[in-house]
């Protein structure tokens, strides 16, 4: 079993922003598998389930807000214990230029509230990721950046960023190694990303 968790928030109104690219990589994902999201109130937040082979997966897109993203993660990964190596969260990153995708096995949250929630509520940060470059605007609070809208420049290299990470989540659903996976998405666009 597979759980993959896309972080965002709830609501028409941060839809489409750059806090909210979790989510917009777990709505490519149902579209391939063709699947819908329900709220379900018990796991706070909106899943979807499909079957890949002999593979159940399940999507999971907290309802917590960013900050409390770990509530949603821990209920859903007990009750179906699901082990940690078969997690894998989908993020935005700020030291990442807009677009470009960093895969991880484990490792700090780099700042991001998502991710600290998550380590709190897991007691763990061993478990797989996906970081989706937003880059940073220096001269605006943060707050307002990571919740403001992507330019038409910027919305180009998210949606391909959305591509690929989907390409990449299904090769884990697959049982690819996520070694090799990431080998093959970590290298896309090295050479004029920082």
């Amino acid at each position: 079993m597979k759980l993959i968790v896309g972080l965002g928030n709830p609501g028409s109104k941060y839809e489409q922003t750059r806090h909210n690219v979790g989510f917009l990589v777990l709505d490519e994902l149902a579209k391939r598998y063709n699947v819908s999201f329900a709220l379900d109130n018990n796991f706070n937040g909106l899943i979807a389930n499909s079957r890949v082979g002999k593979e159940k997966v399940i999507l999971l897109k907290p309802t917590t807000f960013m900050n409390l993203s770990g509530i949603a993660v821990s209920k859903v990964l007990n009750y179906f214990q699901v082990p940690l190596d078969d997690l894998i969260v989908i993020s935005d990153d700020i030291d990442l230029s807009t677009g470009r995708l960093r895969l991880r096995e484990g490792g700090g949250h780099g700042g991001h509230n998502g991710l600290r929630d998550i380590h709190k509520h897991l007691g763990s940060a061993k478990y797989k990721r996906i970081k989706i470059g937003i880059d940073q605007d220096r001269t605006v609070m943060l707050d307002q950046y990571v919740l403001g809208k992507f330019s038409k420049e910027e919305q180009k290299l998210i949606d391909e960023a959305v591509n690929l990470s989907a390409d990449a989540l299904m090769m884990f659903i697959e049982n690819i190694p996520y070694l090799d996976i990431m080998t093959k998405y970590n290298t896309i666009g090295k050479n004029n990303a920082k």
